[in-house]
């Protein structure tokens, strides 16, 4: 039986399941299902007995056999109710969804440990990715996982620790002078040569299917209702598409109903090409200003699509400054959630779309943390804190 092939969503050609990326047409290949043969296994009640990872949703991912899974237990990663800031915020309900607690402190554990079982399943050596910092470190542990070389390439001013993670689980790192698609040119150009298979966003199609996991997740956590917005932090964009595919899947189940919930993307003003593609202008690139995170992606593969899905679940893409998010990751600190410059840069988001009125009491709403803040421990500035030997000294401090 056929579990899966690829659809064009530009001109909707199909064909066989395989490692490509693109249409002849140029346009994105997704991977569609026959829901039919999945019901047979997957089923509400089915799941309660399943395994709390990513892997619950097997009929639902792009792997033909289950013994080429590689796994590190990502997923099934908590949705957290914020009572305290519903108290005092002008909305019915808000969560967030905390991707930092999966296997490599991202949410990138779900893209790779898919992608990564592909290129398994098929016997594939050696990968090789472009990246900011968390794909890179994500790349590295899953290929490590299935006894595979990893080869990843970040710009020269990713974060330490994400580095020293990378060199931790045996990956071949190279800094690179430039951005996340000079990067990209990189590892395209060293294919045919290197034997690497390139995993970079949009390049291959299982690191959207494993994104897609978390809106699986999220809606079974919420018991199968969806909620009105979900504030997401978008570089390049796969995530996006990721979520739409799940709600989509899910209605076509019969799990869900009604409308999707209208998707937020959130960039880092300076470097906001879904933003400008929403709002009908042109990409300005990045600014060497903006912070060295999962945001920076001045040219996101397929921000057309982006900026479509958007409009088509009537959401919206806003930019928000560096200030409000170093202040938008003390205000999730302060609620115990260790969140990375892109997770904080959701609370910045929601904060804005409060203040316009696009979001309102009636909502509710899910905000994405794609990482842990210690990742970024580099990026921020050494803390004051008070050196005591005896309870004296902290009342002096105390008092000064």
């Amino acid at each position: 039986m056929i579990k899966c092939w690829l659809t064009c969503m530009k001109c909707a050609q199909t064909q066989p399941m395989g490692l490509v990326s693109r249409c002849a047409c140029g346009g994105l290949l997704a991977v569609e299902y026959d829901l039919e043969l999945a019901k047979r296994t997957l089923t509400k009640e089915a799941l309660a007995d399943r395994a709390s990872s990513m892997w619950r949703y097997i009929e639902l991912l792009p792997v033909q056999r289950e013994n080429a899974v590689v796994s590190l237990g990502e997923g099934w990663t908590p949705l957290i109710r914020m009572t305290r800031a519903e108290a005092q915020l002008p909305l019915k309900r808000l969560y967030v969804k905390r991707e930092e607690q999966n296997p490599t402190g991202s949410f990138k554990s779900r893209g790779f440990s898919s992608a990564v079982s592909l290129l398994h399943e098929r016997g594939i050596a050696k990968a090789a990715v472009p990246s900011n910092g968390n794909a890179a470190s994500a790349l590295a542990a899953y290929c490590a996982r299935a006894g595979m070389e990893a080869y990843v390439f970040v710009p020269q001013d990713c974060p330490e620790l994400i580095i020293q993670e990378c060199l931790n689980y045996g990956a071949h790192v190279y800094l690179v002078d430039g951005f996340i698609h000079d990067a990209g040119r990189i590892v395209e150009e060293g294919k045919a040569t290197e034997g690497w298979f390139n995993t970079g966003t949009m390049r291959e199609p299982g690191r959207v299917e494993g994104k897609k996991t978390m809106g699986l997740e999220m809606a079974e956590q919420l018991e199968w209702q969806l909620p009105d917005v979900i504030v997401y932090p978008t570089g390049g964009g796969s995530g996006i598409i990721g979520l739409w595919k799940a709600f989509r899947e899910l209605k076509e189940l019969g799990w869900v109903h009604g409308e999707l919930p209208r998707l937020v993307s959130v960039q880092e003003a300076g470097c906001q090409p879904i933003v400008d593609a929403v709002q009908g202008f042109g990409a300005g690139g990045s600014s060497s200003d903006t912070l060295p995170t999962g945001l920076r992606v001045p040219e996101p593969p397929d921000c057309g699509i982006i900026a479509e899905l958007l409009k088509q679940t009537k959401g919206t893409a806003v930019a928000v400054t560096q200030g409000e998010i170093m202040k938008a990751q003390q205000a999730l600190g302060k609620q115990g959630i260790s969140a990375s410059p892109e997770g904080a840069a959701t609370w910045a988001g929601l904060m804005r779309l409060i203040e316009e009125g696009w979001i309102g009491t009636d909502d509710s709403v899910v905000l994405f943390n794609t990482s842990h803040a210690i990742k970024y421990e580099s990026l921020q500035p050494k803390p004051t804190v008070p050196v005591i030997r005896t309870y004296a000294n902290f009342v002096h401090w105390k008092r000064n």
